[in-house]
């Protein structure tokens, strides 16, 4: 999945960080806190938060899981609070409620 920046300028000062790295210039360390400033944080979503964003791309829970590459199953679970969504699921989530169901499309 390719990284998603919180700003264009963000990316730039990654790319120099990640090259620094690669060349042994900076330490692991450092380019997890660059990670850290740089790219799109991920917090966890409520049931409730879920629907509401699958509501407001005016998706099915079908078309919906699909764009997520999820089960409608999992989607109706996650509206109900039985399961939570987690890594590239709540990532993609997460872009969607950032940027739109097309975001990942």
């Amino acid at each position: 999945m390719a990284k998603t920046y919180r700003s264009k300028a963000l990316a730039a000062v990654h790319e120099v960080a990640s090259g620094l790295r690669d060349a042994g210039v900076m330490d692991k360390r450092s380019m997890k806190a660059f990670d850290e400033m740089c790219l799109t944080r991920i917090e966890p979503l409520t049931a409730a938060q879920i629907r509401r964003i699958r509501m407001r791309e005016k998706a099915s829970q079908a078309v919906f899981a699909r764009y997520l590459n999820v089960t409608t199953g999992l989607v109706s679970q996650w509206e109900r609070g039985e399961k939570h969504p987690r890594g590239a699921s709540l990532k993609l989530l997460t872009l969607v409620a950032k940027k739109g169901l097309q975001s990942v499309a």
